[in-house]
């Protein structure tokens, strides 16, 4: 149990005594013989940070589900929230242990915290005493369990849901947990070495575009990608504005609570992310204007998307300048990019690679050219030697060999992973060729992204629902008596002019082709 009271530290009268001042305002514990305090709006702070965080998840679902066939749109978002509940128990149960045990190696954590043993009151080194275990290890699950849902967009239209969920536990154990060990633990190799990745430019954006790619290769090609019929624009462009605002504000969180506090870096994180996205989003939309002629309302999004990505690792390290630069180039950056998946040959449907792997290295790297010692230590505590602004040559050469470490590491130990679960039987990841063209909802859930797709299907020929013959037979009896009777009054009883109405639309389309949506017939949209 812990002993605990609100209150401030005093100098006591012996040397290095410490006493109690009843009339603070700092939560103080008094287990295990230390004495730490805390404040409490530091520790409120952080929770709210983490919250905003969480949004993302649903935040992408909604993105991956608006860019998607409507066929497949409920999976995609399905998917990214199932990343949230198997990582919340992963991380509960040896995730924390793996990334932040107070024991752990240079290379990997040990088995001191599973299941959240001793995880409460303990002054976090990471956060230079300001939080609690527990809070810490709150927040650092949102940043686990949203890294894999970005991944699992690259099993949109052709993977099946019951082996994207094991390759979630297994993924996050193997990749993301060992890469945050190594940058954010004070035990780890790269944080010793002094990498600076802010908040997560290695372990959530470069793992988790890698990770993408090496599931696209993977899972393969969709059925009959190179064609007409899989290039399409998305099925519901506000949802993707919705998960971008979503993702938006909760990056304020992501970045904002990685300093840990309330203090002036937090401040500087939180306007850096949000200049760095305002940049991104302009020049995205300025390069797709340059070429149709039209403002696009998904490549301002996907813009906006690359320019957060970027600032992440540097958010807390670099001057304003920097991070509009950073904003603007890792736009371009992946705006060229998106059509290197053809000269790749791999079918990244949501480019996944362009936007976070890609713009992930931008900010790895430029983080090297732009930190600033004097922004690092606004927190009140934190000590770097900066980047080139600060004559510091070698930090460029550090930054670069950790982007190739978290490259190699994800894509091999990914492919890996999948190579190994597909082989247990019921696991294979690709979906059946029929379950490509009716979709993965119908296939996978049996719910659709909303009620007309089961009147309107988004499918590949003439293919009909099990239902509507029963719906036929009710119809073609409705309309039969109708024509042999005459029609009722509005008062006669269920079938009265709304009924009929009903059955007749249903006749109409049953007797109508099926056709495809016409979302396949667009140009292909970039994300």
């Amino acid at each position: 149990m812990v002993n605990a009271t609100y209150g401030s530290l005093t100098a006591g009268a012996a040397e290095g005594e410490t006493v109690i001042n009843p009339y603070g305002t700092d939560f103080i514990s008094t287990s295990d013989g230390g004495v730490p305090a805390f404040n409490p709006g530091d520790i409120g702070y952080l929770l709210f940070c983490g919250a905003l965080v969480l949004f993302m998840i649903p935040g992408l679902g909604f993105l991956y589900s608006g860019l998607a066939r409507r066929k497949n749109a409920l999976s995609l978002l399905f998917i990214c929230m199932t990343s949230l509940a198997i990582v919340s128990f992963q991380w509960w149960f040896i995730g924390y242990s793996f990334v932040f045990s107070e024991t752990g190696g240079v290379f990997w954590g040990d088995g001191r915290n599973v299941g959240f043993q001793s995880v409460l009151d303990r002054a976090m080194p990471e956060t230079n005493g300001k939080q609690p275990e527990i809070v810490y290890a709150m927040y650092q699950l949102t940043f686990a369990a949203l890294v894999p849902a970005i991944l699992i967009g690259a099993a949109a239209e052709r993977s099946r849901i019951l082996p994207a969920m094991v390759f979630i536990f297994f993924w996050t154990t193997l990749v993301y947990d060992p890469l945050a060990h190594w940058v954010w633990s004070v035990n780890g190799w790269a944080f010793k070495w002094g990498v600076l990745d802010y908040a997560g430019g290695v372990p959530v954006e470069i793992a988790s575009g890698i990770g993408g790619l090496a599931y696209s290769y993977f899972i393969g090609k969709r059925r009959d990608y190179g064609t007409d019929r899989v290039l399409f624009k998305p099925q519901n462009v506000s949802q993707i504005v919705l998960g971008t605002v979503l993702l938006w504000v909760g990056w304020l969180g992501f970045n904002g609570g990685s300093c840990f506090a309330a203090s002036l870096k937090a401040a500087i994180a939180i306007f850096n992310t949000n200049l760095a996205g305002s940049v991104g989003a302009i020049a995205w939309l300025i390069m797709d204007f340059r070429l149709e002629r039209k403002w696009s309302v998904v490549g301002f999004c996907t813009g906006a998307i690359a320019g957060l990505v970027a600032i992440t690792p540097a958010a807390g390290f670099v001057g304003q300048p920097a991070a509009a630069l950073i904003g603007l180039v890792s736009a371009v950056v992946s705006n060229l990019c998106t059509r290197l998946k053809h000269t790749m040959r791999v079918d990244d449907v949501m480019d996944i690679f362009a936007v976070h792997a890609l713009a992930g290295i931008v900010g790895v790297l430029m983080t090297g050219l732009f930190a600033q010692a004097s922004v690092a230590a606004t927190d009140g505590f934190a000590v770097i030697d900066g980047g080139w602004l600060d004559r510091n040559w070698i930090q460029l050469g550090k930054q670069v060999a950790w982007a190739v470490v978290g490259i190699t590491w994800t894509f091999v130990i990914t492919y890996a992973i999948m190579f190994l679960i597909n082989l247990v039987p019921g696991l294979h990841f690709r979906a059946t060729e029929e379950a490509e063209i009716v979709g993965m909802d119908e296939v996978e859930l049996g719910e659709y992204v909303a009620d007309y797709a089961f009147f309107d299907r988004d499918l590949e020929g003439q293919y009909q629902h099990p239902g509507f013959k029963d719906h036929y037979k009710l119809s073609r009896a409705m309309t039969g008596s109708r024509r042999g009777r005459g029609e009722r009054s509005a008062s006669a009883g269920p079938t009265g002019p709304r009924e009929a109405g009903a059955a007749g639309h249903m006749t109409r389309v049953h007797e109508e082709a099926v056709v495809p949506d016409a979302a396949s017939s667009g140009s292909n949209e970039k994300m």
